[in-house]
């Protein structure tokens, strides 16, 4: 009964994220059709995958309905694998799918184009007893790696260079086949099933974790790292900076973690590794054709307009006008 709860819960605090994000938005509608006239789009569009992915996706969704009122597309979350499980076994006409595509994807007709970039963050609580620390000195992939990877028993101190601190740190990891952790573990010289940690559904579910364990580490995509309406930290996360050069503290060139607006802005100059920084791809079974192809069209062009208010980061246009002509 509690597991079936925390899904619901988690449900819901999805659709919050999704929600905050088209909200926050005040853009007006555009789309197939210009003002006053009609839409001959006809259909529905089911899409299912990545976490990443479904707060853009709900708008997107929206938006492309508001210009074509003869089309549903219906969206769930539920991990990248899922999105790619689904599309290519015809459950849904599009995948969410926030990584690179598997080879046995492709193997099995996978068709698939980028359509916006964003990153995986690595986050603690915001009463961990060293965030201060965190906040100065970073963490580097080496100590990454001994964690997640390795599943060293190290302390807070050990983490920060203070022995006094003898708590020990509490790794959390995802439970489902996710986009998320396939980047970060990908950062890390891994794939997923080598991350060690407690295991925890979706990304709202690790958030969640992290923010009631004050001695946990976890990770987590942009969106859900960030809130959307302040731009801040979501309430009881810190950011955990990645010292990047391995010296032992964040220099200016490696302290962009304060707002969504300074992330973002790293994530899109490079300043911010790839990965875990990534970008998210929309999958089908075979190239796409009618309803589904017009509305992946639209999301190339039209439906960027709503991409960073969203808090995505656009890809450079050469990406999109490759993806455009892939479509055909």
């Amino acid at each position: 009964m509690k597991s079936v709860r925390a899904r619901v819960f988690l449900v819901l605090v999805t659709a919050v994220v999704a929600f905050g994000i088209a909200m926050s938005l005040r853009v007006p509608p555009s789309g197939a059709t210009t003002r006053g006239a009609r839409s001959a789009l006809r259909g529905t569009i089911r899409v299912s995958g990545a976490w990443a992915l479904y707060p853009m996706m709900v708008v997107w969704a929206e938006e492309f309905r508001k210009a074509n009122p003869g089309v549903q597309v219906d969206v769930s979350a539920g991990g990248a694998g899922k999105g790619a499980t689904d599309a290519l076994g015809g459950m849904v006409e599009i995948g969410m799918v926030s990584r690179d595509i598997h080879p046995e994807e492709a193997k099995k007709g996978g068709f698939w184009i980028p359509v916006v970039k964003d990153a995986v963050l690595p986050a603690a609580s915001a009463a961990n007893p060293v965030a201060k620390e965190l906040a100065t000195r970073g963490v580097a992939r080496k100590t990454f790696s001994a964690l997640w990877v390795e599943g060293k028993p190290l302390t807070w101190g050990d983490v920060v260079g203070k022995p006094k601190v003898k708590e020990a740190v509490r790794v959390y990891t995802r439970s489902d086949a996710c986009g998320a952790a396939d980047t970060w573990a990908k950062y890390l010289g891994k794939r997923q099933e080598d991350l060690k940690g407690v295991a925890v559904y979706g990304d709202p579910g690790l958030a969640q974790a992290v923010q009631r364990d004050k001695f946990g580490i976890g990770y987590n995509n942009l969106n859900y790292a960030y809130d959307a309406r302040t731009g801040k930290p979501v309430a009881g996360l810190v950011m955990i900076p990645i010292d990047i050069n391995g010296d032992g503290k964040i220099s200016k060139s490696e302290s962009f973690y304060r707002t969504r607006a300074e992330m973002k802005k790293a994530i899109a100059s490079g300043a911010y590794p790839s990965p875990p920084a990534r970008d998210l791809n929309l999958l089908t079974k075979g190239k796409p054709t009618g309803l589904t192809r017009e509305f992946l069209l639209w999301i190339l062009r039209d439906g960027q307009r709503y991409v960073d208010r969203a808090g995505y980061i656009e890809l450079p246009k050469p990406k999109l006008d490759a993806a455009k002509k892939k479509l055909g």
